[in-house]
């Protein structure tokens, strides 16, 4: 039989158009102060028109169960786990996306709300096919939790032994497994909506219907950027990272190999999670102690070879801007572009090659620490580089695809040859029966122990931009930052806003440091210049600062634009611990 056309485009959504002018008429009766008085299991509320019945839940600190709602995501009310009765309505409604336009009394947990529950979970359970044991999200699926949550102790509608679809394993990033895959369309909205790439899609109808790519192509075949936001949004193990701990562990226990981590700060703001801590408490030096008794034989901090992006970064835009203000060079590719994050890289080439030149010629900080590895350290201590291994932990999946990259082995050797989310590294320290929360602090080890406080803001938004910032400023004034911004916080670029703009003039110039003196004779030609930068994070807002740009707006006139692939930058990123959420974001930060 002929395979069926995948019916890419077919959704259960509403059209954007239509959902943001939706949205739009929410958001203006809101702002009017338009309120309507419920009552929500006896007790009264009163909420702006429009208002779910699931937020004013909240507001009341009723929960109500969930499964295709999250916060970061348009609404789709696919899954219905959330519904609920309300008075004089013969049907049970979607708390999710029940809009509250007049007085009403809500029910949420009847026992014919229990037992419309129950039959949902167990028809999402009868096509979920997978074994719970071997599952990456074993500890923290959804599904699983609804289930216990619910008496789930039966298959009642069957269960479905034999998987239908063949693991896409063909990313370095990301693996998908449609065989877990309960069509809750969180990946779908994350990547149309929430980033606009639009790789995933709702494929053909009825009992057919399965998320896909366009023709069902395996993932390396499409313009997937690997920023690894779906996996951070899919309730169950239907979304997981291309998992390398095995062979890290087979380095660790060759004796022949010397194995080397660097980690980035992001994940130690944020693995203390995977251990039963609340977002926002770092745990970076107890780490460091856990690392070595997994068996790595250095542990080095990323914030040391940010700095040197940022060296190399802010060179470069004072050459830039010196060739096009002196040498009138008019081919000079204004505004430069940040180079560190690889699902804004791999964004650039799918979607604005015209503007690869724009990007920075500098590596990540990932790269250029495996570069310094596989070169300087093993001369130093008289290693052979094809007996070093070379691991980083990272918050991103994309930093998976970039390790691999064929250009990254400029020295003959590959850079960084393992990537490691945070949450495969906690994996890792609970297989070695680590108690990561009670050990022992320790620091980094030398030559690359010391780095400055740029290093450490670049996993926040707009982190790159101020630590960019920070040096060019030192460089071309001659001041120490302290001088001009307290406590060097540079605030013009800080903040989680999607897009930020900001100038900061150059009002007086000193003299060019030895470090920069065979590049330049003077800095006369910044002197009142204002320098204009952007930031974006997500790359739905980089597709704006992008459009602005083709379209000669603001942003065509800045000199340096920040851009990170993933929402609230590397603190958000794919390989961070779930859930994720807009509060938990801010908390890492």
């Amino acid at each position: 039989m002929a395979k069926p056309t995948p019916t890419a485009g077919v959704s259960t959504r509403a059209p954007a158009s239509q959902r943001s002018r939706t949205a739009e008429m929410l958001q203006h009766a809101k702002a009017m102060g338009k309120t309507i008085e419920v009552a929500i299991d006896g007790s009264p509320i009163a909420v702006p028109l429009g208002t779910s019945i699931l937020e004013a839940a909240g507001q009341l600190g009723i929960r109500i169960p969930t499964l295709c709602y999250h916060e970061d995501l348009c609404l789709a009310g696919v899954c219905r786990v959330c519904v609920v009765e309300i008075e004089g309505q013969r049907t049970l409604q979607a708390a999710c996306s029940y809009p509250i336009s007049s007085p009403i009394n809500v029910k949420t947990h009847t026992s014919k709300v229990r037992r419309a529950r129950r039959h949902i979970i167990d028809l999402l359970l009868s096509s979920h096919v997978g074994e719970c044991y071997t599952c990456s999200r074993n500890q923290s699926c959804e599904l699983r939790e609804l289930a216990a949550e619910y008496g789930v102790d039966f298959f009642r509608f069957g269960h479905v032994q034999k998987p239908r679809y063949e693991i896409d394993a063909s990313s370095h990033a990301v693996v998908r497994d449609m065989n877990k895959c309960v069509l809750c369309r969180r990946c779908i909205r994350t990547c149309i909506d929430l980033q606009e790439v639009g790789v995933l899609e709702a494929l053909y109808r009825g009992n057919r219907s399965k998320v896909g790519t366009f023709l069902d192509r395996p993932l390396a075949d499409v313009v997937c950027i690997n920023c690894g936001q779906c996996i951070n949004r899919c309730p169950t193990g239907a979304l997981r990272a291309n998992d390398p701990t095995d062979e890290v562990w087979d380095a660790i226990d060759d004796p022949r190999k010397h194995v080397l981590i660097q980690t980035a700060p992001s994940p130690r703001a944020a693995i203390g999670e995977c251990f039963g801590l609340e977002p926002g408490h770092a745990v970076t030096f107890e780490l460091n102690t856990a690392l070595r008794r997994c068996g790595f034989d250095r542990v080095f901090d990323t914030d040391f070879s940010a700095d040197l992006t940022i060296i190399e970064e802010g060179v470069e835009l004072l050459l830039r801007l010196k060739r096009a203000l002196v040498d009138g060079d008019a081919s000079v590719a204004l505004p430069q572009f940040t180079s560190c994050s690889p699902g804004w890289v791999k964004y650039v080439e799918h979607f604005y090659p015209e503007r690869l030149a724009h990007l920075s010629s500098a590596k990540s900080p990932q790269q250029m620490f495996g570069a310094l590895l596989k070169t300087y350290y093993a001369q130093i201590n008289e290693l052979d580089p094809r007996d070093i291994v070379t691991v980083a932990l990272m918050p991103c999946s994309a930093k998976k695809f970039e390790c691999n990259r064929p250009e990254m082995c400029a020295s003959g050797h590959k850079d960084i040859d393992y990537g490691l989310t945070t949450r495969e590294l906690a994996k890792m320290i609970h297989e070695a029966g680590i108690d990561l929360l009670k050990l022992p602090k320790s620091g980094f080890d030398d030559p690359f122990g010391t780095a400055t406080g740029s290093g450490v803001i670049f996993g926040a938004t707009g982190g790159v931009m101020e630590a960019a910032l920070r040096t060019v400023v030192e460089l071309v004034t001659g001041l120490k930052i302290e001088k001009l911004f307290d406590h060097a916080d540079v605030i013009p670029v800080r903040g989680f806003e999607g897009i930020r703009y900001a100038e900061l003039p150059i009002s007086q110039i000193g003299p060019v440091p030895e470090l920069v003196a065979h590049l330049f004779d003077n800095w006369d030609f910044l002197k009142d210049v204002t320098l204009k930068v952007g930031v974006a994070h997500g790359t739905a807002n980089a597709k704006r600062v992008m459009e602005d740009i083709k379209a000669g707006g603001r942003f065509s006139q800045c000199h340096f634009i920040e851009f990170m692939a993933c929402p609230g930058g590397c603190l958000g990123g794919g390989g961070q611990p779930s859930p994720t959420s807009p509060a938990i974001r801010a908390a890492r930060a």
